[in-house]
């Protein structure tokens, strides 16, 4: 049965499922709208069920048109990487690589990728910064050559690098009354946060360090998707925040921003270069990811001297 589908079939379910519109999908590929009609009812007749239904006017895929959707997906995926690879063959020292990074990690994957640049100046880098979840997404559809985060998600089969540690501080404005003192996160409870949206890989670090401290809903004064947004906000006195050491150096370097001594604290997590395994790389991104295991830590951001890295228990790697 699936021998009389077409790439052009596919095509058209892709857009129309997309537009909601057999007219728009008509004009998307260049043809009448009676030919993509013709199209979809040769499919359908094929198929014996209906690729879609009409709901409130727009065309919504049904239970089949679902399976066609994602069998075009990875057709699409799969006709990418043939490019991909044939442009390898033709040239081996040149290619793209498309590489995810999660926000947090904007304050030194770029550096990382331009060293790389200056090396290879022959390979194309595309780079996609977004939370974590749309780094997830992007390695998971194989969008994505490799990410730069932190810990993948136990549903993602991936290859892991080490690039080096990742600490997370609490940060204050300069005149804050908690700087200087010894603090456990439980005095921390009912000081306003300043925190990143639920599913960050911060947010998540976060609720972990009160919740082992006991505190079982620190006071959210309000949620930012943005660490340039929290940072402004600390410095402005709206409260304090939990966040990457990597991405307020220098605003402590400057004493625009405070670490306050915070007993467990820095958490130590790990920024790692990832790789879908089903990914499979092309001799460019296999330099990049080689590149990355074996240099990228050096472009990570340092604390000050005596800011972030006074314990008063042993620093704890996140688990």
């Amino acid at each position: 049965m699936a021998s009389h589908w077409t790439l052009k079939q596919l095509r058209l379910v892709a857009l129309a499922a997309a537009s909601g519109s057999y007219a728009k999908a008509a004009q998307d590929m260049g043809l009448s709208p009676p030919a993509v009609t013709a199209q979809m009812k040769a499919l359908e007749e094929d198929l014996g069920v209906p690729v879609f239904e009409r709901v409130d006017g727009r065309l919504r895929p049904t239970a089949a048109g679902a399976e066609l959707l994602a069998a075009q997906q990875r057709i699409a995926h799969a006709l990418q990487e043939a490019e991909r690879a044939i442009a390898a063959l033709k040239s081996p020292d040149r290619g793209s690589v498309v590489v995810g990074v999660v926000s947090t990690a904007k304050y030194f994957a770029p550096m990382a990728l331009a060293a790389f640049r200056k090396r290879r100046p022959e390979i194309e880098l595309k780079l996609m910064i977004g939370n974590r979840e749309e780094i997830i997404s992007g390695l998971m559809s194989l969008d994505f050559d490799v990410g730069i985060m932190g810990r993948p998600p136990a549903e993602l089969e991936a290859e892991t690098q080490i690039l080096g540690d990742h600490p997370h501080v609490v940060i204050a404005p300069p005149e804050h009354r908690l700087i200087g003192r010894r603090l456990s996160p439980t005095d921390l409870a009912r000081e306003p946060l300043l925190v990143r949206e639920r599913g960050s890989g911060t947010r998540i670090l976060m609720e972990r360090v009160f919740e082992e401290a006991g505190v079982a809903q620190p006071a959210i004064a309000m949620e930012i998707g943005s660490n340039e947004t929290i940072k402004q906000a600390v410095m402005a006195g709206l409260g304090l925040s939990f966040i990457s050491a990597h991405t307020v150096a220098a605003e402590v370097a400057d004493g625009r921003l405070k670490v306050l001594e915070v007993q467990g604290l820095p958490v130590v997590r790990q920024w790692l270069v990832v790789r879908a395994k089903e990914k499979r790389l092309l001799p460019a991104g296999r330099a990049l990811l080689d590149f990355l295991a074996r240099e990228g830590g050096s472009f990570l951001p340092q604390m000050p001297e005596g800011e972030g890295g006074r314990c008063f228990l042993p620093q704890k790697p996140a688990a």
